[in-house]
């Protein structure tokens, strides 16, 4: 398979299909934790990078082959290798999935296109939506997720508050903390108060598991992230 991938036993999703919707490392952010490797291509222009009328004929070939699987499948995950919101025909692959199956979709996003409200009405029609949302200040965002220069973590939040606002489904926010880098206390309560303002549905703690391309990116400790949990509340829960 050229664009899809899986189907994977998620985590947080359970079992779902996997579909890519740009080109390897075509991202906005360059996270010091991303297991994938340095972006390649750092960006926030948006573009049709990968063809949605190709992406559409692989899963519909796949639905065709695999109609045995189609049971034990909880989600359609847009997601990939990069940053999907990226690409601009994403609504149209939305629409077309809702065509011939009755599958949950969920969209995996940084977040970081979520000011635009263009942008947020295109995936609007989607089930469940898992935003990130890693730091909130400009100084430490830029250590953690080391985004185009273009993006402010502000904007960010105030393009959660506004999904929230507009989007019917679910919303699960992640949070990756990373040792010594973005777990401090202090930081943590800052990102609570953030995070009362998005009100999402569940708060998703995570802390990198897969070996990161970046040396010196260790996981928090399991004790400290039940620390951390108690401090963003009931809604919160580590992956």
């Amino acid at each position: 398979m050229k664009y899809l991938y899986g189907p994977i036993k998620s985590r947080r999703l359970g079992t779902s299909l996997g579909i890519n919707l740009t080109s390897y490392k075509t991202c906005s952010f360059n996270c010091v934790y991303c297991q994938l490797g340095k972006t390649n291509n750092l960006t926030v222009s948006r573009s049709e990078y990968i063809k949605i009328d190709e992406i559409f004929d692989e899963l519909r070939v796949w639905f065709d082959n695999h109609k045995e699987d189609l049971a034990g499948l909880g989600y359609i995950t847009i997601s990939g290798s990069g940053e999907p919101t990226l690409n601009t025909k994403i609504s149209d692959l939305i629409n077309q999935i809702r065509k011939i199956s009755s599958l949950k979709i969920a969209v995996i996003t940084n977040s970081s296109l979520l000011a635009d409200a263009s942008l947020r009405r295109e995936i609007l029609g989607v089930d469940l939506i898992v935003p990130s949302l890693d730091a909130v200040t400009q100084e430490l965002f830029v250590k953690v997720n080391r985004p185009h220069q273009a993006i402010k973590v502000d904007d960010i939040i105030k393009g959660l508050i506004a999904l929230r606002r507009e989007f019917r489904g679910k919303i699960w926010l992640e949070v990756m903390l990373v040792k010594s880098l973005n777990d401090d206390i202090r930081h943590i309560r800052k990102l609570k108060e953030a995070i009362d303002r998005i009100n999402p549905d569940k708060i998703q703690i995570n802390s990198p598991v897969r070996t990161p391309s970046e040396e010196g990116v260790f996981s928090v400790a399991k004790s400290k992230l039940k620390k951390i949990k108690d401090i963003l509340g009931d809604k919160a829960e580590i992956i």
